[in-house]
Order: structure tokens, then sequence, then C-alpha cells
């Protein structure tokens, strides 16, 4: 086989015989008695021919030397296997050390949550130390049901007469983390309150608001499954003891927020006698107004920004879903109940309206009030470096979507992704919605997901713009855990943002794990949680909206 790379090499340079016998010197040699005698060895039918042109510009040396330097050099043809094989080696690693990384996460996420358990404990045991216990457990402990849906929604009682936990269904829902009374502060502007309201929630049933409900029974008699009766599941919410602190929330540059807001605070604090707490901004706009508002409460600093789930009864918004996402994300745990008004532009999760706040206001603060749980997505990036650092990034929680998009790249974003421990598929498109039920009406609405009560337990699955005819949205269970990975190759990058904000760049091997929180958003309802759905996108999508058939057609 060399013997013939070697002929074919030598006609490629313009020989007629190379014989594999010679040596380099000898070769040498016998071009040297060419260009001497005419012919090798004093003979002429030897002599070495060129052909074409070549003879002329390249000599008979030149090309022996260009030969023999090139015939060492034989191909190695295993090694694009070999590196196929340590490619795929070092991806299987990655992957272990990946989960090892996430596996860790989830350890940590889970010693937060025996954490946060462990606190909730210690501050009821002081704060029933010297109280009388009764030997009957806590009535939020009746309803096995009620206490499983209600578990991740954490309310606070404070009242004295409030008999303390059995402890056979875990921390109630009407505990909280125990707030300490705060250190005294000069500056009366940032003086919290210490103590919360305490609230009691049940389910509705046809309408009442009686707190009565109705059990899931299911029958197994005879091995049939059936459902005998089934409750509605409308939340109601009932004040035990009266709010004390009112948490106002304002879109930023609005004349018609201007022109509200002063009147809504001070009827707040002569008529309700309910302590004011405002943002930084709005309460220095609130002074240069009228020094009047010296009453109105903020905080000083972050550490303060973290306690106001422990110090906060009520929220209240004025503006658009973009001021209640706003104030969603002030709380990183509980969230306590919001009371939004609409001044904004489509409202699908602000259904009171501003002119009515004194009546709306007052209904709420006496109740009992329907409120709807809309869950929030907690998401957390995991860099590929943390298969080495084992460090994570600090989770996100989000009440709409996250986006996860190509950004300035013109390549497809490229996205692989888990449920669970199972493969879903590769995203190959412009990116992919991961959505709560209450973000079914923004842009998942527009990328062709579906429209989905916001009290349904789902986590929404909706591609953008996929290069695929068979690409369809999904609805996921809510218990579900999804993984959206890069890919190591991925010809781009991606970006992920969280309610349309906190953008984050994801590199080959980064991750983002999406789960659902344990912390919802309880907002109240105008009617009830179904009706305000319904309102909301006849009258901001015009949904279904045409003309009626007539009725001057054939007869039948």
């Amino acid at each position: 086989m060399e013997k013939k790379e070697r002929r074919n090499l030598g006609s490629r340079l313009g020989l007629s015989v190379v014989s594999p016998a010679f040596s380099p010197e000898e070769l040498m040699q016998e071009s040297s008695s060419v260009a001497a005698n005419g012919s090798p060895n004093g003979t002429e039918n030897g002599r070495l021919e060129t052909v074409g042109s070549s003879a002329s510009t390249l000599s008979l040396s030149d090309s022996i030397k260009a030969a023999y330097a090139y015939l060492p050099q034989t191909p190695i043809r295993s090694t694009d296997a070999h590196l196929i094989e340590f490619s795929e080696a070092m991806r299987t690693v990655a992957k272990a050390l990946r989960r090892v990384a996430e596996g860790k996460a989830a350890a940590q996420a889970e010693a937060a949550e025996w954490k946060r358990k462990y606190e909730l404990e210690k501050a009821r045991n002081l704060q029933h130390k010297n109280e009388e216990l009764e030997p009957e457990g806590c009535p939020c402990c009746m309803n096995d049901t009620l206490e499983n849906s209600l578990d991740k929604l954490t309310v606070h009682d404070a009242s004295s007469d409030q008999n303390e936990c059995c402890g056979n269904h875990g921390i109630c829902s009407h505990q909280v983390l125990g707030d300490e009374a705060p250190a005294p502060i000069v500056n009366s502007a940032y003086k919290m309150v210490a103590r919360k309201a305490s609230f009691r929630l049940s389910w509705g049933f046809n309408g009442d608001k009686n707190g009565q409900h109705k059990h899931d029974v299911v029958s197994f008699e005879k091995g049939d499954i059936t459902t005998a009766s089934r409750s509605n599941k409308q939340i109601l919410l009932k004040w035990e003891t009266q709010p004390q602190t009112l948490f106002i929330i304002t879109k930023p540059n609005s004349s018609e927020v201007r022109a509200i807001m002063p009147e809504m605070v001070r009827w707040l604090n002569e008529h309700q006698k309910i302590n004011v707490l405002v943002e930084p901004r709005l309460r220095e706009e609130l002074l240069a107004d009228d020094s009047y508002f010296d009453f109105v409460q903020t905080w000083e600093d972050d550490d303060d920004k973290k306690l106001l789930h422990t110090k906060v009864d009520l929220v209240v918004t004025l503006g658009g879903d973009g001021t209640v996402l706003w104030a969603a994300s002030l709380f990183k745990g509980p969230v306590p109940p919001v009371v939004a008004f609409a001044l904004g532009s489509l409202g699908f999760m602000t259904p009171f309206h501003s002119e009515q706040y004194r009546e709306s206001l007052g209904n709420i603060i006496k109740g009992p009030f329907s409120i709807t749980l809309r869950n929030r997505l907690q998401c957390q990036v995991i860099r590929d470096a943390a298969k080495d650092e084992l460090e994570t990034e600090e989770p996100i929680l989000v009440l709409n979507e996250v986006t996860i998009d190509r950004g300035i790249s013109s390549y497809l974003t490229y996205l692989e992704c888990y449920c669970d421990s199972s493969f879903v598929t590769c995203v190959q498109g412009d990116g992919l919605i991961i959505s709560t039920t209450s973000g079914s009406t923004a842009y998942s609405l527009a990328a062709g997901g579906s429209m989905v009560h916001p009290q349904v337990p789902a986590i929404l699955f909706t591609p953008i713009c996929p290069h695929s005819l068979s690409f369809r949205p999904l609805i996921l269970p809510e218990y579900v855990t999804l993984r959206v990975q890069v890919p190591y190759n991925s010809r781009g990058q991606a970006w992920a943002s969280f309610d349309g904000k906190d953008r984050k760049q994801l590199a080959p091997g980064d991750a983002l794990i999406c789960s659902m929180a344990p912390w919802p958003v309880p907002t109240a309802c105008l009617v009830d949680s179904t009706t305000d759905f319904l309102r909301s996108i006849h009258e901001g999508l015009h949904w279904n909206l045409r003309k009626s058939q007539s009725f001057d057609g054939p007869p039948a």
C-alpha cells in the first residue's frame, strides 16, 4: 500500500519513476549523476523524465525531498473516533456532577424549609407560654383537605384566646414566622408595628360566606370509585382581630394615582384608624404636598424590607397588573392579602374600581371576603461552574412567568427540558415560557398557550415560535419540578427573565430549575374567583365577541 501511495505521489510531483528501494541519499546521488551525465549511472535508459511545465519550475532534488518528507506522515484514522468517545465520557461526567449540584440545591431548600418550620414552632411556643392550653386539637386541623390546600399560605394568629396547635398535622395554617418587637427607632417615620392581625381561611359553598364547606367524598364500595359530592373550593378570609397596618403600593408617574392617593391615606387614618405604610419614594411625595402625612410609615433599609410580611396585614395596590407583580416581588416569603384597584390597562388581577375604594376597603376590613390563591414559581439558576464550586444563586419568585429566549443572538434557542427525572423535549425556536395559571393570560397567551383559571393547580409549558409544526403547549401538574438546560453543543447563549425583569444570561452548561413556591399571593375578589376571572377575559380581551347569528334563515 505504501509503494502504491509513493508511486501516486511521484506522479503528482511530475516524476515518471520513484523507486521505493532507494534511500533519500541514494536518490540525491542519482539526481547529481543526472545533472552531470544526463542519465543515472551513465545509462540513458534509466533517465528520469519530467512531465509538462512543472519540470521548468520544480527541480528534481526538491521533488525528492518533498516526497520523502510527506511519506512518513501517515494519517491516524482513529483520531476522530477517540475524540468522540472522550467527549461522550466527559459529557457523562458533567451530567453526574450536575446531578450532584442539583441534589445539594434541593437539600439546601429542604433544610431551609425545616429551619423555617422550627422557627415557627419556636415562636408559637414562646407566644403561648403563659396561656392556658386546652386538650382538644386546634380548629384549623379539623379538616385535612383544607389544611393540605392552605398549608402553603402562612398566616399569623396573635389572638390571646387561640388554642395551641395539636401538632398532628405539622405546622397549621394560622401560624407565621414569629415577630419580635423591633428595636426602638428615633425617627417616627421608620417605626413599624410589632404585631399582625389574625385571620382564618375557610371554604365557601354555593356562594355562602358562612365558612361551611363540603368534603370531596370518594366511595370505594364494591370496587367502584365515585365522587359523591364536591365543594366549589371558594376560599373565604375572615378576620379574627382588627387589621392594624395597611401597605399601599402605587403605579409611578400616574396622575390618577396622585389624585386618589392622599385622599385614601387621609380616610384610612381618620375613619378606619389604620396605620399606613408606603414605599420611601411615595412618602417623600406625600410630605412634599402636605406635612399632614408625617404619620405615614416606611422602611429604612433592606433588613426592614425583609420583615414586611411580619408587619403588614393588608396590601393595597393602585395601578395595573404590573403593580400587583411589583407588590408580590417585595415579599420573598409569605404575602399578606392583596386588594388591587384598577388604574392600569387590562387588569386581569385588579377587579376593584378606584372610585369605590371607601366601600370596597370597608367591606375588606370588616370581612369576610373571597380570595384567590395565586401560585408563584420558585426559580433557581445553576451555573455550569456549580459542579466544581457547588454554589447556586438565590431563588427568584415569579407570579406570572419565567421566559427563556435567544436575546440578541441570531441563532435558534436550543434547550433541553426535563420534568422531574423524565426527558420532555428539546426546544429549538425563539424560546420557552414556563408560566403559572395567573400568567396564562399574559405572554403565554400571546405565544399560543391556553387561558387557565388562576386556582387550577398547574404549570404551563409554552414554546415561543418553535421551529416545528407539532410542538404544542403543555399543562403540567403543580407538583413537578422542571429543569431547562442549555446544552454544551448549543450555538449560542440564552437569556432568562423573571416577570419581565431580573434578566440573567444562561451559558452552555447552565440550567434553570422551576418548581411551585410554597407562598402563594392571596388576592381579594370583587365577587368570587370564577366570576372575576371570566369578567377579566370578557372585558379585557373581548373573548369570543362576535355578532349573533340572525333569525331570518331558511325555515326548518
